[in-house]
């Protein structure tokens, strides 16, 4: 199963949810795929898909979920994270009015970068080619990466001070 969470920030996250249903409807994603809507106003029509999910369902999704699918949230990619599952994150982008700014794709870029622990993917074209390889590229990211919340709770700390900071 595939799992797509947007969050609940309130501006419309279409880009991603509809790149998902035409996936399905063509035939490149075969599996199940579970959609978190939140305010997006677009309604998939090959996907099960729900606006809010409580957090016992998130959990529920992101456990049960061979792919994880997220926007650029924090939150919405540490749940992954801690049970040792590595997300695509595809972050709003403030041009397409999925946000106020670009702050998801400059966080996701740094956490990529300095982290190695996440799939970022900046070109909603790119997506297919990455659920295509997913277990591939999860593969080749190392042995190193496990559910290690400590590990990951000082890397991600040090990301967000030194970007308050402004040390980028």
């Amino acid at each position: 199963m595939i799992f797509v969470t947007v969050g609940t920030h309130e501006q419309p996250f279409n880009r991603l949810i509809e790149y998902i249903d035409r996936s399905v409807e063509k035939g490149d994603i075969t599996e199940e795929v579970m959609v978190q809507t939140g305010y997006s106003t677009y309604e998939p029509r090959y996907c099960k898909w729900k606006k809010f999910l409580s957090y016992k369902e998130m959990q529920r999704n992101i456990e049960q979920a061979r792919i994880v699918i997220t926007h650029g949230g924090p939150s919405s990619f540490i749940a992954p994270l801690q049970i040792g599952k590595i997300p695509i994150i595809v972050p709003r982008k403030h041009e397409l009015n999925e946000h106020v700014n670009d702050h998801q794709v400059d966080f996701c870029k740094a956490v990529k970068e300095r982290m190695g622990t996440i799939i970022v993917v900046e070109e909603i074209d790119g997506l297919g080619e990455i659920i295509k390889d997913y277990d591939k590229i999860v593969e080749g990211m190392g042995k190193g990466v496990k559910s290690n919340n400590d590990r990951f709770c000082l890397g991600f700390e040090k990301i967000v001070r030194e970007m308050c900071r402004g040390d980028r």
